[in-house]
């Protein structure tokens, strides 16, 4: 029993993480109709930023979230500008290409700028453990599981119920219907871009808290896609959960089975789910008049 809680915690730290960058997949696929693949990048880039900041400034942990924050709005609106602005209009499959392009470009800058070596990442809320139970965690690991949810319920409340969020919604249903009715889709667009930075981000300086920030770490979004799709990219909640679920399958699989089942426990989920569920578990069925 104590083997499958601490699993089970282990999973649900991991799985914020996950379910963090699966919310920035389904918060640009929700308003564009792009996945973008360049999201792990993006996570990367800004984790190292806030690294950056808080090696320089010694910032306290609320108030490098705030300047986090701020930093990922600004990255995500610039990336959006430069690489995707110019590309609206063509074909999906075309805007694709240039995020997996940008993914490129956005390693070989932060190797550029910050080199290959892995360096830790010290905050005011480094070094304590809360013992739940049988359970033993770190506070920063604890804090990605806090955030998770703090950023789910608010980008949730924004969705629903204001008035931005509601014009965002209106362009993932009809874009040109939407433009008619006086929606400013290009603002939209990059609204949405920073959204999933700020969000991407904020795993990404959770993932370098528990362990360090290291020129990698863009392999979560790999790991976090199945996610996205498991839980539904038309649903940002649902994509948050499937991160969730996706953490929790893997580190039960590798803790039950066999090493190294972590990396391929999610996508043969997901196989088997899209099978039944071709939208996801919270994804909305799409029906067409013929």
């Amino acid at each position: 029993m104590d083997l499958f809680l601490n699993l089970l915690m282990s999973g649900l730290i991991n799985g914020s993480v996950y379910g963090l960058i699966a919310i920035g997949f389904a918060v640009i696929f929700r308003t564009t109709g792009v996945l973008n693949f360049a999201q792990g990048e993006v996570m990367m880039l800004v984790a190292y930023v806030s690294w950056s900041l808080a090696t320089a400034l010694s910032l306290p942990f609320w108030l490098l979230l705030i300047v986090t924050v701020a930093a990922a709005i600004l990255i995500g609106a610039i990336l959006e500008q430069v690489f995707i602005r110019p590309m609206l209009g063509q074909p999906t499959f075309a805007i694709i290409m240039v995020t997996i392009g940008l993914a490129i470009v956005l390693r070989s800058l932060t190797v550029l700028i910050w080199g290959t070596d892995a360096e830790p990442f010290d905050t005011i809320i480094k070094g304590g453990l809360l013992t739940l139970g049988p359970v033993v965690i770190y506070s920063e690991q604890f804090a990605a599981v806090v955030l998770f949810f703090a950023a789910i319920t608010i980008v949730t409340i924004f969705y629903r119920f204001s008035r931005v969020g509601v014009a965002m919604r209106a362009m993932a249903e009809d874009e040109t219907t939407a433009l008619l009715m006086g929606v400013n889709v290009t603002r939209m667009s990059m609204l949405a871009w920073s959204i999933a930075a700020v969000v991407s981000g904020l795993a990404g300086v959770t993932l370098a808290m528990i362990s360090s920030r290291a020129s990698d770490m863009w392999v979560l979004g790999l790991r976090s896609f199945p996610g996205a799709i498991l839980g539904g990219l038309d649903s940002v909640i649902g994509a948050g959960f499937g991160g969730i679920l996706i953490g929790v399958i893997g580190d039960l699989s590798e803790g039950y089975i066999g090493h190294g089942l972590k990396e391929i426990s999610g996508f043969a989920v997901v196989i088997l789910i899209l099978m039944i569920r071709p939208y996801g578990l919270f994804g909305q069925r799409e029906l067409e008049r013929v």
